[in-house]
């Protein structure tokens, strides 16, 4: 995989785009009713890198900025776990009927610092069983080293309560 920084390239932008689609497409005519990509996903400056539909992966990039680190300089645990969440939500919404996350569990390997520019979230869906949905996601740094893992399980709600 080849990332080119924390912007979004053409490369990203066609990712992104062809992304959204999918997922317009999933919704129909319910997609007006959502924020796809969510608020957040833009606030933190995330961007699809890439999705792979059968293998049912995602693997979006965030920036490191300054107001996102803990007093010892490294990227606070809350917001990596906020980039966890605003890779396995967008891949949620690809693979299965709309959901939400019941628990997300992170275990933290070294400190994401600032001078690594960004990082990558790599997300899968596991298993589904039922309503019950299993997700695993890295976070890397760009050389490919593991910096965190999560694990989620997100239930598939009833279109009812969505109006």
């Amino acid at each position: 995989m080849q990332i080119h920084g924390s912007y979004m390239t053409t490369d990203n932008k066609a990712v992104h785009d062809k992304f959204v689609t999918m997922i317009k497409s999933n919704l129909g005519e319910t997609f007006e009713d959502h924020h796809i990509p969510p608020p957040v996903f833009n606030f933190m400056g995330a961007e699809f890198v890439s999705f792979d539909t059968e293998g049912k992966r995602l693997v979006v990039q965030f920036p490191i900025l300054r107001s996102y680190l803990n007093p010892y300089g490294a990227m606070q645990g809350g917001m990596i776990a906020a980039a966890v969440d605003n890779a396995l939500g967008p891949l949620s919404i690809l693979v299965a009927p709309p959901n939400v996350t019941r628990r997300l569990e992170l275990t933290y390997s070294k400190p994401v610092k600032i001078e690594m520019g960004f990082i990558i979230v790599q997300a899968r869906l596991l298993e589904q069983d039922g309503r019950r949905l299993v997700f695993s996601a890295d976070v890397r740094d760009p050389k490919g080293v593991r910096l965190a893992r999560a694990k989620a399980i997100h239930w598939i709600i009833d279109p009812d309560t969505l109006t």
